[in-house]
């Protein structure tokens, strides 16, 4: 496996974790794009770095992108998951990866970011300054982990403060992606509990209905027990037993399962 480090046109950074196949011609691997959460203040490591492993572990080239924070505001987080998703892209031949088989994958306001780039890859004007087409962007699926969704009711209002620089939840509003989906929204493995006090479990559930509504292939799993922020909810990520998490820790292996089905 090679493991770099790259440095983005927008000034984020990427962590490539790619598992090379020693045969010949060698074995082309599909691809998965990680944001860590922190509510758009900060990045969460225990959503990075070990989700990436478990990835590569399982046959997927994994980068995590590291993205802008705190007083950056939309689009530049946006933005520099689109850039890192077209890096993968250029780099597809060197890391032994499937150009059209590539995932974007979230954590909480994370998810808020692969969704984003989700259900708005096609929006031309956010990637003109950067030179990037559409395609170049464009996420062939999406893994959405406890995601940030709604600026509604069940809103994690702190994200989207951050991610606007304003307190008003009407400037919110337009960020909320369930309002966003449309058929050409690729498809979606969510998971989420049941019991999640800080992220609503109705954020999983209201993008589910807006997928299902517009047609749009998705599996969701929802489980009964855990607090927010579980990552690989076992021993290597947990920060406080109530992360450990016995029903959700099979996520990694139905997201893969999930993603070799669609792409």
């Amino acid at each position: 496996m090679i493991h770099q480090t790259l440095t983005l046109p927008t000034g984020a950074t990427l962590d490539v974790y790619a598992p090379l196949s020693p045969l010949n011609p060698p074995l082309i691997h599909r691809g998965i794009l990680i944001c860590p959460g922190g509510g758009y203040s900060h990045l969460a490591l225990r959503e990075a770095e070990p989700i990436a492993l478990r990835f590569a572990s399982m046959g997927f080239t994994a980068a995590v992108v590291q993205y802008h924070v705190n007083s950056a505001v939309f689009p530049q987080a946006l933005q520099d998951a689109g850039c890192a998703m077209a890096c993968m892209r250029s780099h597809a031949e060197e890391w032994q990866l499937n150009p059209d088989a590539i995932a974007v994958a979230g954590f909480s306001a994370g998810g808020h970011l692969a969704c984003s780039l989700g259900v708005m890859w096609q929006r031309e004007e956010i990637w003109q300054p950067l030179e990037l087409t559409c395609d170049q962007v464009k996420p062939n699926a999406m893994v959405l982990c406890y995601p940030v969704i709604s600026a509604g009711e069940h809103a994690h209002r702190g994200s989207f403060e951050c991610l606007t620089g304003s307190m008003d939840p009407a400037v919110h509003a337009a960020y909320s992606l369930e309002n966003l989906v449309s058929p050409l929204t690729p498809p979606a493995f969510l998971w989420h509990t049941w019991e999640d006090a800080a992220v609503p479990v109705e954020n999983s559930l209201l993008l589910a209905l807006a997928l299902h509504r517009h047609r749009v292939q998705a599996e969701v799993r929802i489980y009964p027990y855990g607090s927010h922020g579980g990552a690989l909810a076992d021993e290597i990520t947990a920060s406080q037993p109530d992360k450990l998490i016995p029903e959700a820790q099979e996520w990694p292996a139905q997201a893969a399962r999930f993603l070799r089905s669609v792409m």
